[in-house]
């Protein structure tokens, strides 16, 4: 079965304990686990340092080009960012946008987000954001009031709302936006939980996503291996819904 990780990251972060943020061991857990490719940004990037971080990403995708492929981050509280953000989504390998509202303190649905979504639906791209219930910045109700804006853009919804009390008002966001896909990522989903976003969305709004290397990949993947979901879903999740999104001009 071919797997897509929609979620992933290289690089280390100042608060977390990455023990080894590097593809090459990243490459390495996910030939053990059979992940033929993993979409990632840079943490650098998401962090401190867009900029810096997102030279790093194309480096990375330029060794590994069978394997990773890549979001730009957005930063913005960066007035180059756009101008930025038009030249990285030429890079080959670069599929997307990467956004995390709660790290930038901005929430998903303000207008200095806008020019990376305006930017993405014209290239066609995805959009990955962070999600986390009862946030300021990025609740799913931010994800609901941003998809009808782009209609035609794939927006990914990074941990469906995180928090085991996300899951449903994320799933009841995805409902009412075609646009909307739930990513699987996040210690606090369980196979169980995941059973139930499909029966809530359907497996064809869910892509599989590790957080590697934030999280084990081993263990995210393990949750959607053992949920109780038909197999034809399992498939879906694991390559079926990303396999669509990437097939966009690139």
């Amino acid at each position: 079965m071919r797997i897509v990780d929609a979620h992933g990251h290289v690089g280390r972060w100042y608060a977390f304990a990455v023990t080894d943020g590097s593809a090459r061991s990243l490459i390495s857990v996910m030939d053990r686990c059979g992940v033929a490719t993993a979409c990632v940004s840079h943490l650098l990037a998401v962090g401190p340092d867009a900029r810096a971080g997102n030279e790093l990403l194309l480096t990375e995708l330029a060794q590994h080009p069978a394997r990773l492929l890549g979001y730009a981050v957005f930063n913005p509280h960066d007035p180059e960012a756009p101008e930025r953000l038009r030249d990285l989504l030429e890079v080959p390998g670069v599929i997307g946008v990467k956004l995390h509202p709660e790290v930038h303190e901005l929430p998903l649905d303000h207008p200095a987000y806008a020019p990376a979504f305006d930017i993405a639906a014209e290239r066609g791209r995805i959009v990955l954001a962070h999600s986390q219930h009862d946030s300021a910045f990025c609740d799913p109700v931010r994800f609901a009031a941003v998809a009808p804006r782009y209609p035609g853009l794939p927006l990914l919804m990074g941990h469906s709302g995180l928090w085991t009390s996300g899951f449903a008002p994320a799933a009841e966001a995805a409902s009412r936006c075609p646009n909307l896909i739930l990513e699987t990522c996040g210690s606090r989903m369980t196979a169980r939980h995941l059973g139930r976003l499909v029966a809530e969305a359907g497996a064809e709004r869910i892509a599989f996503g590790s957080d590697a290397v934030f999280l084990d990949l081993r263990t995210g993947l393990g949750r959607v291996l053992l949920a109780d979901i038909s197999e034809a879903d399992r498939e879906q999740i694991l390559h079926g819904t990303m396999d669509r999104l990437l097939k966009g001009p690139r």
